[in-house]
């Protein structure tokens, strides 16, 4: 049984370009979060920044290539090194995505979709199981973003989701932005795969921007969040109480400023949003 952790505060994608910024200002920042194949290494430039950010904030390991839902064994090597990384630098948890990234052989470099039926839940709960034993501690899955409903899913991506928490103890990453876009591209309610959720197992959550073509939206990850995506972060904040939130750019990465800002913008909605919620309780 989870139980809601405590949140962790506000924080930022960690990247390269902000590096040196980042230590010479010391910006108000509860948190970074690092991608956790970016500092798979021995030695060199990314280690020194990481371990001289990770003695000044509270680090968060977030990988993109596990690929939790592949047909492929996985691999024992990464995990190993994922392992020795967090031995280092001390994560308060590692996250990847519900996702299939490789084949057999070959990584694809794209966070596909799995099919939500009882034998890909059997097939990711195994190996979820599998990635905690080797890692030590629980593995939090992001939901991932998504233009199409496979034709052989059996149940709703939350209810996959759901099942898979009670399945495996892994822990959720909810990526907000990620809901709000296959909601539209797929033409359900967000805030009915949100409501669903098992509330205690949800660790963390991601605001992100999209874009935006009209008759359907694509995750870039390269512009600020969007106005429905505030609103659904909001009404998100009411139903769980504080979450650790994480602002994230991945293109068209803006001055660091600006990204401070947005991140100020969270911590002020979520104020207001909380405060309202003592206020009627």
């Amino acid at each position: 049984m989870h139980e809601q952790p405590a949140s962790l505060g506000f924080g930022l994608g960690l990247r390269s370009q902000y590096h040196q910024e980042v230590l010479d200002q010391l910006p108000a920042v509860d948190w970074f979060e690092v991608i956790s194949e970016n500092y798979l290494v021995s030695g060199g430039k990314p280690l020194y920044y990481l371990d001289a950010i990770a003695e000044r904030y509270p680090l968060v390991m977030h990988g993109v290539s596990l690929s939790i839902g592949g047909p492929h064994p996985l691999d024992r090597d990464h995990l190993r090194q994922l392992r020795t990384l967090a031995e280092r630098i001390g994560p308060r948890w590692i996250s990847d995505h519900l996702c299939w990234s490789r084949g057999n052989a070959h990584q694809l470099h794209d966070l596909l979709p799995l099919p939500f039926t009882e034998e890909c839940l059997a097939h990711v709960a195994e190996r979820v199981r599998q990635v905690q034993d080797a890692l030590g501690r629980p593995l939090v899955l992001e939901n991932v973003s998504s233009y199409l409903r496979c034709a052989d899913s059996e149940m709703s991506e939350w209810e996959f989701l759901a099942a898979l928490v009670e399945r495996s103890g892994c822990e959720l990453l909810l990526d907000v932005n990620n809901v709000y876009v296959n909601a539209r591209n797929q033409g359900f309610d967000p805030w009915e795969f949100i409501r669903a959720l098992p509330a205690g197992a949800i660790r963390q959550l991601h605001l992100a921007g999209h874009s935006d073509y009209g008759h359907y939206l694509i995750d870039t990850h390269d512009a600020p969040v969007s106005d429905p995506v505030w609103r659904l972060y909001q009404r998100t904040l009411e139903h769980l109480g504080p979450v650790a939130t994480l602002l994230e750019r991945d293109d068209h990465l803006p001055p660091l400023d600006e990204l401070l800002a947005e991140l100020d913008k969270a911590r002020e909605l979520a104020a207001a949003t909380l405060a309202k919620e003592v206020a009627w309780a």
